[in-house]
């Protein structure tokens, strides 16, 4: 169904959604055009090119610090200084921007909320839009929610959550929103609706506009954002320098690049974040047919102390600091379970350490998936952090990774099993579900998980089946053995007490094609949309 707009060259495809004449506003949608005409074709470009940086390091096995921007690895820079909302990030906590999770996060004492418009949020159109809708009363602080009896309203005995925006990905297109004839790029929908109505209020306010950059793979996709920042705040009458961005490095070639990431956009730079499922995912997918050394073990047993990864995060740490930007930790999925003390209580340690080692590493800040686990994080942060905002000052200069180091992962212990092709299997089946229905933050055997979970799964038994593993038990992994476990997964979530099975048929069919097909698919989530509306 088509809406009307006065905006020159811009259709919109999407139903009517509950205000979201506030956001699809003739100026707004004339905005995001101008943005789509000056940038679409380079991100065209940027993506074609990735494929072929991935065939040549699926070829060679390799990837290395590029010799062309030695000179600004090698040069005396900084970032720009945080504004003051952004100085301390002890805690974070991610979420998708539905008005009870929005409400939630900002009262949660948490100092910054992950507002996902990407891998938490099922990109469905009354999705994209009504997430736009409660970004623009959180902002202005008229955010509230009746539902079920209950009322949820912001409260005024705790500091505000500041969010952060996290736009879809460089390689998703949003098909509702047609500028000349073409869909729109997703990211700049996103950012272009956000930034266009709030930029100047949350400049107003002191909390933004501020983005979290999701997928990049180079230095020329932060110089792609850093045009876009300075081209939005041209037109809008924002003063340069007035967006900051946090980087998720989640992609193995953007380990290479951390330090041309941050010099790209060193005037717009809020640091970097250690996205590290997401990462695992990029390695498996970037060295899937490379050979035998880069065939990782169960992912259950891949844990932030496998040596590829503690380079990832010790590089990080080191890069930022000697830049003057954030270094931010990763992400704990546990969602307590009030029903299960004891395996709340196993878990709620298990966060301690992870967040007490990104403490005592020289991270500023970490990630958390439920308010209820904010006060672990926060207390493990506060123990080495005490009155200080940020670590800023611990430049970790003992810290010295090479290319090897960061592809070291022949060495990560761990064994290929019966039971963790099933949990791939049942987690990704699982997930998909939840993310056809309209959820793309899934709470999933007491974690959170968002559709870095469902890659890593996929994307696993992928390159064990086409690398021929044989599982510790005797049994090869083939199209067969998949097959198997998928239908007995299928059945057993048949016949599971109130799981939601309408979607399961699809999901299965879309798990076996990610999972089993000869050519991998790129991002699940882009089959996928297709089946969305």
């Amino acid at each position: 169904m088509s809406q009307s707009t006065p905006a020159q060259g811009v259709e919109v495809l999407g139903a009517p959604v509950e205000r979201g004449e506030e956001i699809l506003t003739p100026e707004a949608l004339d905005f995001v055009a101008r943005l789509q005409r000056a940038f679409g074709s380079r991100r065209d470009e940027l993506l074609a090119r990735r494929q072929q940086r991935r065939d040549e390091a699926a070829r060679t096995g390799k990837l290395d610090f590029l010799d062309e921007t030695r000179h600004i690895r090698e040069s005396d820079w900084q970032v720009a200084e945080a504004p003051p909302a952004l100085r301390d990030r002890r805690v974070e906590i991610t979420g998708p921007t539905d008005r009870k999770m929005a409400i939630n996060a900002l009262n949660s004492g948490a100092k910054v909320w992950l507002a996902d418009l990407e891998d938490a949020n099922t990109p469905h159109w009354s999705n994209v839009v009504s997430g736009q809708v409660n970004l623009y009363d959180v902002i202005r602080k008229q955010v509230e929610l009746h539902s079920n009896g209950k009322q949820y309203k912001l409260r005024d005995d705790v500091e505000h959550a500041v969010p952060l925006v996290r736009p879809r990905g460089w390689h998703f297109d949003e098909r509702h929103i047609l500028v000349d004839g073409r869909p729109a790029v997703g990211a700049l929908v996103d950012f272009g609706l956000y930034f266009f109505h709030n930029a100047q209020e949350g400049l107003r306010r002191g909390t933004g506009p501020f983005f979290y950059l999701p997928k990049m793979e180079s230095h020329l996709e932060a110089r792609l954002w850093n045009d876009v920042f300075v081209q939005a705040q041209q037109e809008l009458g924002v003063p340069q320098g007035s967006v900051r961005a946090t980087v998720l490095i989640e992609t193995i070639p953007a380990a290479f690049e951390m330090e041309e990431i941050l010099y790209e956009l060193r005037e717009h730079s809020a640091g970097l974040n250690a996205g590290r499922w997401d990462y695992l995912f990029s390695v498996i997918k970037t060295f899937r047919s490379a050979g035998s050394d880069f065939v990782l073990p169960d992912r259950n047993s891949v844990t932030m102390t496998a040596s590829f990864m503690r380079a990832y995060t010790e590089l990080l740490v080191r890069t930022c600091h000697k830049r003057g930007a954030f270094a931010i930790g990763g992400m704990a999925a546990f969602i307590p379970n009030r029903r299960d003390p004891e395996v709340t209580e196993r878990a709620l340690a298990k966060i301690h350490d992870d967040k007490r080692r990104e403490a005592n590493d020289g991270f500023d800040g970490s990630w958390v998936a439920h308010p209820d686990t904010v006060s672990v994080c926060k207390e493990e942060f506060d123990a080495v952090l005490g009155d200080k905002p940020n670590q800023l000052d611990r430049k970790r200069e003992d810290v010295s990774v090479t290319a090897a180091d960061l592809l070291n992962t022949a060495e990560t212990p761990g064994d290929k099993t019966i039971e963790g092709l099933r949990s791939a299997v049942d987690v990704g089946v699982r997930y998909i579900v939840s993310w056809l229905s309209g959820n793309g933050a899934a709470g999933i055997h007491n974690m959170m998980e968002d559709a870095a979970t469902a890659e890593i799964s996929r994307s696993q038994i992928w390159q064990w089946l086409h690398n021929g593993i044989v599982l510790n038990d005797g049994q090869r992994v083939t199209k067969d053995l998949v097959r198997q476990v998928l239908a007995d997964t299928e059945k057993q979530l048949r016949a599971e007490e109130g799981f939601p099975a309408e979607n399961l048929d699809r999901a299965v069919e879309l798990f076996e094609r990610v999972a089993v097909a000869d050519e991998f698919v790129d991002f699940l989530t882009l089959p996928a949309y297709e089946q969305i509306d």
